[in-house]
């Protein structure tokens, strides 16, 4: 775009040059002969730009064209050796596939594992707190089976008092 640009730019100076020429040179023959020589001019420099454009588009289409059967075949070159790559990795490892199923069983594993290590995490923070429960409770009771033991005995011998207190006034009435 760029050149056709320049190029339109030379024949317009070329073509300017051609009529200061013309008019200062033959500026005593001015007349219809003259005008029609500078539009044959004109038209001439026209037709000559406008041929070397349609070549210069003709080449550009020729490239574009070898471009793409190059790009072609640079697309095929490049999944052959694809395909070749794949061979020489599978030359130099064969046990690669086997290796490669028992990693993906191991990321299986993993994954499955994650879920079930929490689980077995929240199963023993569960047991901790029902033990610790447990424990309070038990303790509680041992306190309460306890102070029951202190009651009944004080129970005891405070019945043990009074009955002793009721023998001797027996006795004494006797």
């Amino acid at each position: 775009m760029q050149m056709q640009k320049q190029m339109q730019k030379q024949e317009l100076e070329q073509q300017q040059m051609l009529r200061v020429k013309n008019t200062t040179g033959n500026s005593h023959r001015e007349g219809p002969v003259e005008e029609k020589e500078d539009e044959e001019m004109s038209k001439s420099a026209l037709v000559a730009f406008r041929v070397k454009e349609e070549e210069i588009e003709r080449k550009k289409m020729e490239v574009r064209e070898k471009m793409q059967a190059q790009m072609g075949r640079v697309q095929e070159e490049t999944r052959r050796l694809a395909e070749i790559r794949e061979e020489l990795e599978g030359m130099a490892d064969p046990m690669r596939k086997e290796v490669a199923a028992v990693r993906k069983k191991i990321d299986t594993a993993n994954r499955e594992l994650k879920p079930l290590g929490y689980n077995c995490q929240k199963k023993e923070k569960e047991y901790r707190e029902a033990l610790e429960a447990f424990n309070e409770k038990n303790k509680e009771k041992a306190q309460l089976i306890t102070k029951l033991m202190e009651l009944v005995s004080e129970s005891e011998r405070l019945r043990m008092k009074k009955l002793e207190e009721l023998s001797k006034n027996i006795e004494s009435l006797h």
